[in-house]
């Protein structure tokens, strides 16, 4: 037997990912000035880190807590739901997962079966892709109205609908894009979810940094979704915990338990200490968030100003929301082969910037770029790609 023959056909469908071969590449070169990771730069604020460490002192983190989370965390959790998102929500419709990633992949597994399809606004989140090739279900990548901010194209999700339609899978904020979707057009999307029995999962990492005029919306507040919507959420982004690996799922409770099935042999549970460290995220001062959220508002409005001092050679749509943004490569060589463009930026310009192509077929021709990042990273990297695109 081969060694590719033994592996199965859902991970043989799943290419090394172009965000981590970046990453690799990257550690090669000396003094890059790296845009490629979505991760923030800022350390997790200290009155969550020394609950932490109470918690471990006082001996609390040494086992495991039951499958779904601790009950004050849940509680919080759901307090949090009804204040911040309005949606009437109770602690049995909470459950604790290892960040947002985990509890998505129960939820696909929870509710999709091998040959049912999976329709997501494109570009999409490359985690998302995968998630629904290792339920051995087929995503269907809906592209969105670029020209309009990629908002949804509501007209293109009803056409992909077909009789092996289970759900339809987004973030929002967008990753890769920054696009927060409207309340109008969410509400368009659930229509069509109630009108074919659809579910909803949702990716809502990026909740608290919306900018400008937009404001994020929560497709799980609406009454008449509440058996349709399953909605994912992080404490990664919201205050800079990504090494804690902790986020939840709320569903319905009737749901719940079935996604507890598949996230019980992914995980058993959230680490223990990491529940402790997100009750005291929910419950203690969030002058945090908004500090985190000035903050990525000045990087964003930093970077398109530099964008612009580079329009020639990029175009992009201004993202309402998250701290990332999918500049257009104009560069002829870049339109058609961003991973190649993108490595030759690392190489040759020392800056590091994830391809489109990692997001699906509708980001080739773009990349992503990161503003979570110090100010004088974004300027270091536009200072080097001015130099890099004007040299005679």
């Amino acid at each position: 037997m081969s060694d590719n023959s033994r592996i199965s056909e859902r991970v043989k469908q799943m290419g090394v990912s172009v965000i981590h071969e970046m990453t690799r590449l990257s550690k090669a070169i000396d003094d890059v000035a790296f845009l490629s990771w979505a991760k923030p730069t800022a350390d997790t604020p200290d009155h969550i880190k020394q609950a932490a460490v109470r918690a471990i002192e006082d001996g609390l983190v040494g086992g495991y807590s039951a499958p779904v989370g601790l009950p004050a965390l849940r509680e919080a959790i759901a307090e949090k739901l009804r204040r911040d998102n309005h949606i009437d929500s109770d602690a049995s419709q909470v459950l604790v997962t290892v960040g947002a990633i985990e509890g998505l992949a129960a939820a696909v597994m929870a509710v999709i079966d091998p040959g049912d399809e999976v329709i997501l606004p494109s570009p999409t989140y490359a985690t998302h892709i995968r998630q629904v090739l290792l339920a051995s279900g087929r995503p269907v990548l809906v592209p969105t109205d670029e020209e309009n901010g990629f908002a949804l194209d509501i007209d293109g999700v009803e056409h992909a609908i077909t009789s092996k339609t289970k759900a339809i899978m987004f973030a929002c904020p967008s990753n890769p894009t920054g696009t927060v979707f409207s309340e109008a057009q969410l509400r368009q999307l659930a229509r069509l979810a109630l009108e074919h029995d659809l579910t909803i999962i949702t990716d809502e990492a990026y909740e608290y940094f919306v900018f400008d005029d937009n404001a994020h919306f929560s497709i799980a507040s609406m009454p008449e979704m509440k058996r349709h919507v399953i909605s994912c959420y992080t404490f990664t982004k919201t205050y800079a915990m990504t090494g804690w690996r902790i986020g939840y799922v709320h569903a319905d409770e009737a749901l719940i338990p079935e996604i507890r099935k598949a996230h019980i042999p992914f995980a058993i549970c959230a680490p223990v200490v990491s529940q402790y460290a997100a009750l005291a995220a929910l419950e203690g001062p969030q002058d945090c968030v908004a500090a985190f959220s000035a903050k990525y508002l000045a990087a964003r409005n930093l970077m398109c100003d530099r964008l612009d001092g580079l329009s020639s050679f990029f175009d992009y749509k201004k993202p309402g929301g998250s701290y990332l943004m999918f500049p257009r490569i104009l560069v002829e060589e870049g339109a058609q082969d961003s991973l190649a463009f993108c490595k030759k930026l690392l190489k040759e310009a020392q800056v590091s910037a994830t391809p489109g192509i990692a997001f699906g077929p509708t980001g080739e021709g773009h990349l992503r770029m990161s503003f979570c990042v110090p100010e004088a990273t974004i300027n270091k990297a536009f200072d080097r790609l001015e130099c890099y695109f004007n040299e005679p």
